[in-house]
């Protein structure tokens, strides 16, 4: 997506980039875990075709992606690609552009990946989730958003579940669980008060 392609947003443990051609290789080795594969819904790709997907979330208007940086580790080392922790997307679906149902709302799925195991269980998944979550709201002017997990990935249900999400579906054919949260003062409010840090800053690209 063109809208966040010079933006980051600092959160107080993390920081979240856009998608580079720099980060591929790192994104691509990431991906070659089977156990990634299965929690993602992934197919494994080669590193050519995993840098024309980059190309492709870069032009696509209906995908936003951040990577996920340890913000100590980056502020320690001034490299992405050392903090380089995991990823987090919002899928859109848009109203149609004709304007044939102009009473439809901007819905938005929203994934989180923490790649590295050492960056697992300090709370970087929820911070990294409530970050987009906010600026989905703010700039991608989500009205509801969903959130598609394994049925086996307890972490992330429970999660989305303290986000104040709902489950909706189920199934047992592709074993995944589907949430649902609407967008609403209240709901955002809580969102602003449990992130604390947020700043939306211009990205400074230093290949």
């Amino acid at each position: 997506m063109k809208l966040n392609e010079q933006l980051q947003i600092n959160g107080a443990n993390v920081i979240l980039v856009p998608y580079e051609s720099k980060h591929v290789a790192k994104y691509h080795e990431w991906m070659k875990n089977v156990e990634l594969q299965v929690l993602t819904a992934s197919e494994p790709l080669s590193l050519e075709e995993e840098y024309q997907m980059q190309k492709s979330w870069r032009e696509d208007e209906d995908k936003c992606t951040f990577l996920v940086l340890d913000r100590q580790e980056f502020e320690r080392t001034g490299d992405e690609i050392a903090a380089l922790i995991g990823d987090t997307n919002i899928f859109l679906q848009l109203p149609p552009s004709d304007g044939t149902n102009g009473n439809a709302l901007v819905v938005g799925e929203i994934e989180i990946m923490i790649a590295e195991p050492t960056a697992r269980g300090k709370r970087c998944g929820w911070e990294a989730t409530l970050l987009m979550l906010r600026f989905g709201v703010e700039y991608l002017r989500v009205a509801k958003f969903l959130a598609i997990t394994k049925d086996t990935n307890q972490p992330a249900m429970r999660m989305f579940e303290r986000m104040q999400f709902n489950e909706t579906v189920r199934s047992a054919v592709f074993h995944e669980v589907t949430f649902e949260r609407s967008v609403d003062q209240k709901w955002i409010d809580w969102m602003n008060s449990e992130v604390g840090s947020y700043a939306v800053v211009p990205y400074r690209n230093e290949a």
